[in-house]
């Protein structure tokens, strides 16, 4: 790896200070609480689909392993529960074993929000109110009034005005053939993966269902004029969320601009005992797949115990956020120092 430097981007550098700074400023005035996080913690979620950077802190004989944090909600949920209310995070996020593209870094800007006594529909109606607001913030004229709720990226005119919405089970039927019977029933699922071609040797459900999603959905998201909103993922994707009534669908959603995911909600589990049970599943499946080996969140747990009121979160990669502002082809060209 090396460091590179890009004066070249200074101008879509710019847009995305300036997209940084109307998104503060738009939950700053509905009242959000801005806080600053640690991105080291001694033990970390469980999360199975992701990998870790570790290290240790070391003084005179003592060490202790120490972990980056791959996103701030061991944090903020303990906030959450301890009587802080709509709050938010704008700061550094890792990952690691996932290399650089035009989407994807290992060290990156993440932007987490939470909106008490709400569920996840309620924060589709703020973040879409926020994508409008820095729409306007943009294309402000030197007087400072706003202009358009419409962004053109990389060709595509895109209205910020409303939502397209989709059901998750309405896109795998329109987009990839497969029926709501055969997608929530995971032997008939493989077996339609197989007649389509995919190789289902070495690999299970989820892993099937990831490769269809990604190939065959992903492309055909907001791509029609407006930004879209899938909703309702199989209880499988949903480690973190409350669960339908159906029992079979999350109260997740997640919305994407030009076919490129940006962010991720749930309305939160706050049942502590099932939260508990999905930490355990989650950690047996990390140890499975080979993840790095570190200490579960059991204060995470004990926060929950505590007492998280009701509320729904959204997760949103910055960069990329900020790449569609910029008409930017890759979240390289909005940085002006990168390692690659």
């Amino acid at each position: 790896m090396k460091i590179i430097t890009n004066t070249d981007n200074l101008t879509k550098y710019k847009i995305y200070i300036d997209v940084k700074k109307s998104v503060i400023d738009f939950l700053n005035k509905k009242n959000y609480l801005e806080v600053d996080l640690p991105i080291l913690s001694p033990s970390l979620i469980p999360e199975s689909y992701l990998e870790v950077f570790e290290t240790d802190f070391r003084y005179l004989s003592q060490k202790e392993k120490l972990y980056l944090t791959p996103s701030p909600e061991l944090f903020l949920k303990r906030l959450l529960s301890y009587g802080i209310k709509d709050c938010f995070y704008l700061g550094k996020s890792f990952r690691n074993s996932d290399p650089s593209s035009t989407l994807h870094s290992f060290e990156f800007m993440m932007l987490e929000f939470y909106k008490t006594k709400t569920d996840y529909w309620g924060i589709a109606d703020e973040l879409l109110e926020m994508l409008g607001y820095v729409s306007r913030h943009l294309s402000a004229d030197k007087s400072g009034a706003g202009k358009s709720k419409t962004i053109t990226y990389q060709g595509q005119k895109i209205s910020l005005g409303q939502w397209e919405k989709i059901s998750v089970a309405d896109a795998f039927e329109k987009y990839a053939g497969i029926k709501e019977k055969e997608l929530f029933d995971q032997k008939a699922f493989i077996n339609k993966a197989e007649k389509k071609g995919y190789r289902s040797k070495g690999f299970g459900y989820e892993d099937l269902w990831s490769q269809i999603y990604t190939s065959e959905i992903e492309p055909n998201l907001g791509v029609n004029g407006y930004p879209t909103l899938i909703y309702d993922y199989p209880k499988e994707f949903a480690a973190l969320a409350k669960l339908n009534p159906d029992g079979k669908t999350s109260q997740r959603f997640e919305f994407y601009v030009a076919g490129i995911e940006l962010g991720d909600c749930y309305t939160e589990l706050t049942d502590w005992k099932e939260q508990s049970i999905r930490f355990e599943q989650e950690d047996i499946k990390r140890k499975k797949a080979g993840k790095t080996g570190h200490t579960v969140d059991k204060g995470f747990i004990e926060a929950l115990k505590y007492g998280l009121v009701d509320c729904s979160g959204v997760a949103v990669g910055f960069e990329r956020l900020a790449m569609i502002f910029a008409d930017a082809r890759s979240i390289k060209e909005i940085k002006l120092i990168d390692i690659e």
